[in-house]
């Protein structure tokens, strides 16, 4: 009889011990879910903060884009109101070389004699046409 306690007493013993493994094992497997699921939120809510972030960086990328076209489109504009007025500036230049020239033999035929400022080539020199346009504007 008292092997067959003994025997009882193990086999029970053992499936305490069978039952205390299947419970950690079952805690373990319910923790590992959990942590499981916890993992696929947070790669859930970056997915989410990353396309946000995505579409807000598109907005950004397309002002900025607008805000390029338009300052190109006046640069254009700006470029090709400055050629307009360069070649204003050589015809303007060219009449005044000629009427200065006429001025002159006029002057010479007649003895008077006339001071006539030099012409700077604009072309060259901008700086020049513009400070004798300021000198001659009144204040």
């Amino acid at each position: 009889m008292a092997s067959t306690q003994q025997a009882v007493s193990s086999a029970s013993d053992a499936d305490q011990q069978y039952a205390k493994f299947d419970e950690r094992k079952r805690k373990r497997m319910e923790s590992n879910r959990e942590s499981a699921r916890r993992s696929r939120m947070r790669k859930q809510q970056r997915l989410g903060e990353l396309m946000s972030e995505t579409t807000q960086l598109h907005k950004q990328n397309s002002i900025c884009r607008e805000r390029i076209d338009s300052v190109e489109r006046n640069y254009r504009a700006m470029d090709a109101e400055n050629n307009v007025l360069r070649a204003q500036i050589a015809e303007l230049t060219e009449r005044l070389n000629s009427l200065n020239s006429l001025t002159q033999f006029w002057a010479d035929a007649n003895g008077f004699p006339v001071e006539l400022p030099e012409i700077p080539d604009t072309l060259l020199e901008p700086w020049k046409c513009l400070a004798l346009f300021n000198l001659s504007m009144p204040l």
